[in-house]
């Protein structure tokens, strides 16, 4: 049985999107699963947010995202989410692919994409510490979200062939 429970920690208003999901296959955040961006710019590398350290996991490396809203596909819940958290402008996002990890009672959407144009990131909730722009090379050289982390490589595969 799966069921969600609402963040104990709010820090802004919250909808019915964010809760806790729990199954027999862990606890993860958002009651209609999860998307980030995985924004790449062929010269900068990937945009990264340092998530702040009182978030789940905090103090790890990972991608601008979070809770999908119910009417929202994976694609638009990375791109606002993004925008809100990292500035990301919109109109300069272009969506290359998905990946998706899925456990069946809640999935996780990385959104592949292209920055059309390299902006400087604004961080814009308390979510995160830090944002920058990493060298496709030096990933791994940051303590990664786990999820992120193991994604990684074949993330970057494709990355590669996309771009």
């Amino acid at each position: 049985m799966t069921r969600a429970t609402h963040d104990p920690d709010a820090r802004r208003p919250r909808g019915p999107e964010d809760a806790w999901v729990d199954g027999p296959r862990g606890r993860y955040w958002g009651t209609f699963g999860a998307a980030g961006l995985l924004l790449a710019h062929p010269e900068a590398g990937v945009l990264l947010q340092l998530r702040a350290i009182w978030s789940h996991l905090g103090g790890t490396w990972g991608l601008p995202g979070g809770a999908r809203k119910g009417d929202e596909t994976a694609e638009a819940a990375a791109i606002r989410e993004s925008d809100e958290e990292a500035g990301v402008p919109p109109h300069l996002v272009t969506v290359l692919g998905t990946s998706v990890f899925d456990v069946g009672y809640w999935s996780y959407t990385t959104v592949l994409a292209r920055a059309e144009q390299l902006f400087t990131p604004i961080i814009g909730d308390a979510e995160s510490e830090a944002l920058s722009w990493v060298p496709f090379g030096d990933v791994t050289a940051l303590p990664l979200h786990p999820g992120f982390g193991a994604g990684w490589p074949a993330l970057r595969s494709r990355l590669d062939e996309l771009l």
